[in-house]
């Protein structure tokens, strides 16, 4: 069931009953968007905020610009669910490097990164060591010191 969520900042699509603000509307049908308290300048932003529609100066029919607006909502493909979802942080990217089986140097990671080395180095010092109490392992390679996460000792 779509519940749309009508703000300041435009609509919002939810997929369940969600908490409503001070300010907000839940409306999940035409008539309730007919009985919600919508003034016209609100209803006529709500229309221009819409994309691809074309932009109004004046609100006109109240009752029709409303079902334009609804038929015009309801139109709007859903959200990609993936692109709503968290992006792993630059630490948990970090952390994924370290974790491949031929490790990271230093200067791979600053480059992945678009970091200095000194700002990889003391990640790895103070935020993985020191904070999050991980062991990182090095050894000296062809490529250079390949630092990698160490499993963790058994006691």
């Amino acid at each position: 069931m779509r519940i749309y969520i009508i703000g300041n900042d435009g609509i919002t699509l939810c997929r369940e009953p969600a908490t409503v603000d001070k300010g907000e509307i839940a409306v999940s049908s035409n008539e309730e968007l007919h009985a919600a308290r919508l003034s016209g300048k609100r209803l006529l932003a709500l229309w221009n905020a819409l994309p691809g529609i074309e932009k109004r100066t004046k609100v006109g029919d109240r009752e029709t610009l409303i079902d334009q607006l609804w038929s015009a909502v309801e139109a709007l493909p859903d959200p990609d669910p993936q692109a709503a979802a968290k992006r792993p942080s630059k630490q948990d990217a970090v952390i994924s490097m370290l974790q491949r089986p031929e490790g990271a140097t230093v200067e791979e990671v600053a480059s992945a990164m678009g970091w200095q080395r000194h700002t990889v180095r003391g990640l790895f010092s103070g935020t993985l060591k020191k904070k999050l109490r991980l062991t990182l392992a090095s050894a000296t390679e062809e490529r250079g010191r390949v630092h990698r996460i160490a499993a963790p000792e058994q006691a």
